[in-house]
Formats: structure tokens, C-alpha cells, sequence
């Protein structure tokens, strides 16, 4: 069987499973402890690790109990990595971009700046090379991962002033992480790297200008909207952020057969539901947006956009050098890149250009 037909075969069998009762307790039950970077009752973050937590629970009949401890129950968001590499814990749900400050190179499996979209990084992971080189990656440090997810295109992000200029980012402070927020300190950004719960607070007491987060679905669920006025686009940083599910190496290599098939195809329908789910809620909540009078959608512009271009080939290229798997990672990332660009050029941009001519049908 091959990738194709396992996750779509996997995806029937979760929605099949989640009909069914679940037995109290299966002879001979495991409980595995899931921990997240995400906040208790976060949409689309929080309820896609519950939501693959219950489907592994449900397709392995119970044998694989998951329980979930949003970020701060049974360790904060930034100790999950460390938490599961050391077998406190047993799975991780979160974002690898999250860990750069173990290696810059995990940034690549959630997305880097100017990099994939979600297909384009689904493809570069599942047919590319890109697990092969995850794999290796994450065993150097305990772990097994896998794409659990993906938030599709996400926002510059949510500002108290105006981005008037590349000069304005001079002394901005500005919540983002990873690769992004390298290049955002070489235009003199003051970078800031915050869990998901301390954005608002910071936004509101002045201690940060400006926040990355996701999009307007989660971004107006966590109250965003109401912390800053001016919301940017679009976000050069994570073009389609990978969400990914961590497994404890030791105890992934336990596993039989089936229940590692288990992990991996519940991982991989959560990987598809959840892009869906995020298109879906922006779509809605974008409408909500430009209804409201308080609020101001800019689109950052273009000669911005070229110098943060320019400045994150640099840092990419720059994170290759660290050693011989960072420079393999990133020659196989840009390498699909490219091929995906143009793929992409007469494909999708061709038609979304198409699509944006006047004619009758709307939209």
C-alpha cells in the first residue's frame, strides 16, 4: 500500500472509528500523556492535538490511551520538546519552528520565510526527501515527528502603529520566532519569542508593538483583534505553517506494526482536516474583520516585502553552514522550492490571477 492510499484509507477509518463506543478501559490499555505548545480550548491548535489524540485512542480500540495536557497543565508550552525527548512525556502536538533554539534546522518542518505553501511542504515532506531528513533530525534528539496539521497561508501579524517603511522596523518590538525573526533583527527589530497565552497582555502593556500569531480564525478567537488595530499581510515568515506530532523515540521503537500505521495515519487525516478547518474559519472570520470599523487590514508593501525577501535568502543560506545536516536540509528544501515555484507559476498563481479578472460569476 502505498502513501497515498494508507492516509486516505486512514482518514475513513478515523471517521469510521469515531462513530463507534469506546470500551471503558482495553485489556492490556497504554496511556500515553500528549503535551502542547497551545493553550487550553485554542481552536484548530488545541482541538487538532485532541482531536488526533482521540482519533489514535479510537482506531487502536482503546489499546492507546492519549491523554492531552495543554501547554502549562503538566509543562509549559516551551518545555514539550524537552519533555517528551526525555520521556516525561510521550507525545508532543506544536510547532517545530518552536524548538530552532535546539537546532535552526527544525524551523524548515514548520516553514521558513518566503518558503512552501501547505501543499508545497506536504509534498517536500511526504515525496521530497523531507521526512528522511526529519527523521534524522529529531532522532538526534529522542524523538520520531510527523505532519499533524497545517494552518494554511498565516498574517504579518497585528500591530499598536503604523508599518510605514523597512526604516520602521527599527526599534520595533516584535513577537515572532524562528528564522523570521532573524531577519526581522537585521532591519533592527527588538525580536520577542512568547507562548501563544502572553501576546495580548504584552500588546496591551506596551512590552511588544507587534505580534505574529496565525490567522484571523485563531487570531480573533484568542482576542487579537482587540489588543491592535492595524493587522498585516501577508506573512513572509511562515507562508504555510506545519503543524507537527512528536513521538518518544524509544517508545515509537516499541511499538508494533499496527500501532505505529496508527500514529502515522491519524497524524496524517489531522494533517488534511486541520488545513481544511483553517481555510474554512478564515474565510469567515476574515468578513467579520472588514466589518469592523476598529480595525485596519493593510497589506505590507511591496519594497518591504522585496528587503525582507532579500535579507531571508541570507539567514537561510547562513543556517546552512552550521554543519553537514543543516546544509542537507537546506539544499533539499530549496531544491523543491524551486521546482514548486514553477510548478506553481502556471498552475495555481496562473489560475488565482484568472480568477481575479472581472467577470460574471463573482467573488
Amino acid at each position: 500500500m502505498n502513501r497515498r492510499q494508507f492516509v486516505a484509507g486512514a482518514s475513513v477509518g478515523v471517521a469510521a472509528a469515531s462513530a463507534l463506543p469506546m470500551p471503558a478501559i482495553a485489556q492490556g490499555a497504554r496511556e500515553l500523556k500528549m503535551v502542547t505548545i497551545w493553550p487550553k480550548g485554542l481552536p484548530g491548535l488545541q482541538s487538532g492535538a485532541e482531536r488526533v489524540a482521540q482519533s489514535i485512542t479510537a482506531l487502536s480500540g482503546g489499546r492507546l490511551q492519549v491523554k492531552v495536557f495543554p501547554a502549562g497543565q503538566l509543562v509549559g508550552a516551551m518545555e514539550s520538546f524537552d519533555a517528551v525527548s526525555s520521556g516525561l512525556a510521550d507525545l508532543y502536538h506544536g510547532s517545530e519552528v518552536t524548538w530552532a533554539g535546539k537546532s535552526a534546522t527544525f524551523a524548515y518542518f514548520c516553514n521558513v520565510p518566503f518558503g512552501l505553501t501547505a501543499d508545497e511542504i506536504n509534498a517536500w515532506v511526504y515525496y521530497g526527501g523531507g521526512q528522511a531528513l526529519w527523521d534524522e533530525l529529531s532522532a538526534g534528539f529522542g524523538l520520531k515527528a510527523f505532519l499533524c496539521g497545517n494552518t494554511g497561508p498565516q498574517m504579518g501579524g497585528w500591530f499598536t502603529k503604523e508599518l510605514t517603511s523597512v526604516e520602521a522596523f527599527k526599534g520595533l518590538r516584535y513577537r515572532m520566532p524562528g528564522m523570521g525573526g532573524d531577519v526581522l533583527r537585521r532591519l533592527g527589530a527588538v525580536v520577542v519569542t512568547l507562548p501563544g497565552g502572553e501576546i495580548i497582555p504584552s500588546l496591551r502593556s506596551g512590552a511588544i508593538d507587534a505580534s505574529e500569531f496565525v490567522g484571523p480564525w485563531i487570531d480573533m478567537a484568542v482576542g487579537l483583534h482587540k489588543a491592535a488595530k492595524y493587522y498585516y499581510y501577508p506573512g513572509f515568515h511562515e507562508p504555510g505553517a506545519a503543524v507537527s506530532l512528536a513521538v518518544n523515540k524509544k517508545l515509537w521503537d516499541s511499538l508494533d506494526g499496527t500501532d505505529k500505521s496508527i500514529i502515522e495515519g491519524a497524524a496524517a487525516a489531522e494533517n488534511t482536516r486541520s488545513l481544511a478547518e483553517a481555510t474554512a474559519g478564515n474565510a469567515t472570520a476574515l468578513e467579520q474583520l472588514v466589518k469592523d470599523p476598529e480595525i485596519q487590514i493593510r497589506k505590507v508593501d511591496d519594497t518591504i516585502l522585496q528587503e525582507l525577501g532579500k535579507i531571508s535568502g541570507e539567514v537561510l543560506s547562513e543556517s546552512s553552514r552550521k554543519d553537514d545536516l543543516s546544509r542537507r536540509v537546506y539544499d533539499s528544501f530549496i531544491k523543491f522550492r524551486t521546482a514548486a515555484v514553477r510548478w506553481g507559476d502556471i498552475s495555481e498563481r496562473a489560475f488565482l490571477n484568472a480568477r481575479a479578472l472581472p467577470y460574471p460569476f463573482g467573488g
